[in-house]
């Protein structure tokens, strides 16, 4: 028979509570977003975001005028059903371009919405009193995935949103979720581009990818512990049954 050596039951708790702080510190480093150890105030102006026009986007432009007759012939509408009459949309060419009625073909790619509105009112100067044009962006969406509580797709109707707005309307990030290396997909002037992100680093607020763009994809990916439990499966149950009948031995061999 070999000898269980005594542990003072007070020890063992002590022991055991240390090791739960310790384990605690470590995973706060994991879990807290925008960690500063000096803890000093920062200032920061706020960026006038504005997304570009690219190549598939949709459009909606109403144009008015103090001669409401005369701006007709520049706004395009599905067949009218009694009094309702619905714009149609317009969608951005592969040239970058929409064929604006009145005015032909006009070049929309890498201009923003306020761009585009001051460039259509300049042009309807010629045709009408005081034109007066409206631009919204109708596919401004955004997609988050991974370890969120509800990822998808969600549209946007300011046509403003940063990286953290759209994390919160995706539930915000599991504890599963890495959050040193968050992946931003991006794809703008035909090319696809893929950024990873800090979101623990406050340096985020000056990042040109604070600011979301229209179709933008963000992907939060698993750590190691959704990893490891994933890779554990059914067997889960009789892992923690396990260590369950470890610890209550323990308890009473150190009583």
């Amino acid at each position: 028979m070999f000898k269980i050596k005594h542990i003072p039951y007070k020890q063992f708790l002590i022991t055991l509570l240390v090791g739960s702080l310790l384990i605690g510190c470590k995973s706060s480093k994991k879990i807290n977003y925008f960690q500063d150890e000096k803890g000093h105030e920062i200032e920061e102006n706020i960026t006038l975001f504005q997304p570009t026009i690219q190549f598939g986007d949709i459009l909606t432009i109403n144009v008015a005028s103090t001669e409401p007759e005369a701006a007709l012939p520049f706004n395009i509408y599905e067949s009218q059903i009694g009094n309702l009459a619905r714009p149609l949309p317009y969608i951005v060419n592969a040239d970058g371009e929409i064929n604006f009625p009145g005015l032909g073909k006009f070049k929309v790619a890498q201009l923003t919405i306020k761009q585009v509105t001051d460039e259509l009112h300049k042009k309807l100067l010629p045709y009408l009193n005081n034109p007066i044009v409206n631009v919204r962006l109708n596919n401004f969406r955004v997609s988050v995935l991974g370890e969120v509580r509800n990822p998808g797709s969600y549209s946007v109707q300011s046509e403003r949103i940063n990286i953290l707005e759209a994390i919160a309307q995706a539930g915000d990030l599991t504890i599963y979720g890495k959050r040193k290396t968050v992946t931003l997909i991006r794809e703008q002037n035909g090319k696809r581009t893929s950024t990873t992100i800090d979101l623990t680093d406050k340096n985020l607020f000056s990042s040109p990818y604070y600011y979301l763009a229209q179709n933008d994809i963000i992907y939060v990916e698993s750590n190691k512990t959704r990893v490891n439990a994933s890779a554990v499966g059914p067997n889960t149950g009789i892992i923690v049954s396990t260590l369950s009948i470890l610890i209550s031995l323990a308890a009473i061999l150190v009583d």
